[in-house]
């Protein structure tokens, strides 16, 4: 009876849906520290939800229950609120880490711009670099390679070049079963989460639900390793896994029962399977078209009138059993293109403050690193102004673009206004000439982050004006705005952006 009670707690555990009152909740019985000031308690889970009260930096509460990433606390006062968990700092007794979570320690970088590869050696890609002191977490270690979570993937760094924390339980990588190539794993229950690492006291990072199905990346005791979404990394448990090898649509394969939604405005549809051929109607964000076939990296869809039509497939998004085609088109225009990415601000320059404590500086070079990562990926040549929290004169910047012959020059802000309720994005460009790159960016990014648009328009800055190489500047957000502040800081938002960003890059050049 003991063991069966026990099996039903631990089933529990993982799905929530089907034992508790309300989806996506769990109890977390922890304790937490505010890490800014005047930081908005709300009475569910979201922006929309009304305010209670705002704490303020330093003080501790308990959390009762999480959902996505929001922890509900229990307040001074017996309130229950909610608060943005990435405003939250885990109170931690000494000794509590559990034996069972693969996260043991952290790496201190010990150097300035420290190489960080996709795979363990020195001949797989560049994708970043770390900067002196930076910490970041070791997931597993691989000999003299440690794998570590970086710009919201997972990465590898030689050990030479960091330091730990102290904490020699690092799990090696011969304890976790790398999966085979083509297996994939089919989710056999709804709300099952995904954790940070492999264990039942893991961070929940998100949830997945029946019927999707994933490639298996790896695997240790009961769990199962999974890209969750796009450059995104998590753990679900295993026996909530049907493992099967795909069944791959081939090129012409008709997919009927399959739909595609159009994810920007004013999408291209053409008469055959390639740029070249005439354009014969437009469709814009949310249209949706079932597929008849698939042709090279073309989607054939039905249109209203009953005749055929092609679309691009690194343009949509899959609703049915059709393969998704993942841009091998669209990166193939970033190839050796020489792409500047410029993190505004830095060094002693923080730029806006936002009222939770954000430093614009940190944001900017934050979302740098991310589209830096997806740039070099699709074999482009990308640089950075900064590497690390330094100061770089505007004519620097604009000095630098110029020396290295840059395609593109993208320089990154975040906004602010004396009126806190301001919010959105804005795109900005000075020379005529520039006007196409910044509409290519911002039509992307507004698209994929879904902020309040204020539209293209031309700006007096240094770094745009004095430049010789095709720049645009953009603002991406307001952190003056408390709610836009959270938003913006969240990994999510991130996420999106530099998608944003490396998409209106690749269009860019794509039409030109």
């Amino acid at each position: 009876m003991g063991k069966k009670l026990a099996l039903v707690l631990l089933c529990m555990s993982l799905l929530f849906p089907a034992f508790q009152t309300q989806p996506g909740l769990i109890a977390a019985n922890r304790s937490v520290t505010i890490t800014s000031n005047s930081i908005n308690v709300r009475e569910g889970p979201g922006l929309s939800y009304p305010l209670i009260k705002q704490v303020k930096s330093g003080e501790k509460y308990s959390v009762i229950k999480e959902k996505n990433e929001w922890s509900q606390l229990l307040l001074s006062n017996g309130q229950k609120g909610w608060v943005a968990n990435w405003l939250l700092k885990e109170n931690k007794s000494k000794g509590s880490k559990n034996s069972g979570d693969t996260e043991y320690s952290n790496a201190i970088a010990n150097t300035n711009n420290i190489r960080v590869r996709s795979g363990p050696g020195t001949s797989f890609q560049i994708i970043g670099h770390l900067h002196k002191q930076q910490e970041v977490a070791i997931l597993t270690r691989n000999e003299d390679w440690y794998e570590i979570s970086f710009s919201n993937q997972t990465a590898w760094v030689n050990s030479q070049f960091v330091d730990t924390d102290g904490n020699d339980q690092v799990k090696k990588t011969s304890d976790a079963t790398t999966a085979s190539k083509g297996i994939v794993g089919m989710v056999t229950a709804n709300g099952l989460y995904i954790r940070k690492n492999a264990s039942l006291t893991s961070n929940i990072v998100g949830t997945v639900n029946k019927d999707q199905s994933f490639p298996i990346l790896a695997e240790i005791d009961n769990w199962t390793k999974i890209e969750y979404s796009p450059g995104t990394f998590g753990w679900i448990a295993s026996w909530y896994l049907d493992k099967d090898t795909p069944h791959h649509t081939t090129a012409g394969q008709a997919v009927q029962e399959s739909k595609i939604t159009i994810l920007e405005d004013g999408t291209n549809i053409r008469n055959k399977p390639n740029l070249q051929s005439d354009v014969v109607d437009h469709a814009n964000n949310g249209d949706h078209f079932p597929i008849a076939k698939i042709e090279n990296e073309w989607y054939q869809i039905k249109l209203k009138d009953g005749t055929n039509g092609y679309i691009a497939g690194w343009m949509v998004s899959i609703d049915g059993s059709a393969p998704r085609i993942e841009k091998p088109g669209i990166q193939s225009y970033l190839n050796n293109k020489t792409i500047v990415i410029d993190p505004g601000h830095g060094g002693q320059d923080n730029g806006t403050t936002g009222p939770g404590g954000t430093f614009e500086k940190n944001l900017t070079y934050r979302t740098a690193n991310l589209v830096f990562a997806k740039l070099k990926a699709a074999g482009a040549n990308v640089l950075l102004t900064r590497n690390g929290d330094n100061y770089i004169s505007l004519s620097s910047r604009v000095n630098f673009a110029s020396s290295r012959q840059a395609d593109a020059f993208v320089s990154l802000h975040y906004d602010s206004s004396l009126d806190w309720n301001t919010r959105g994005m804005t795109g900005y460009y000075y020379h005529s000439d520039q006007k196409q790159l910044a509409d290519s960016l911002y039509s992307s990014v507004h698209n994929q982050t879904r902020l309040n648009g204020r539209g293209v328009r031309v700006g007096d800055y240094h770094v745009i004006r004095e430049n010789s190489q095709n720049a645009a500047l953009l603002e991406l957000g307001y952190l003056s705005n408390p709610e836009e502040e959270m938003k913006l800081n969240s990994g999510q938002f991130q996420e999106s952006a530099a998608t944003g960003i490396f998409l209106g890059l690749a269009r860019y050049f794509m039409d030109h």
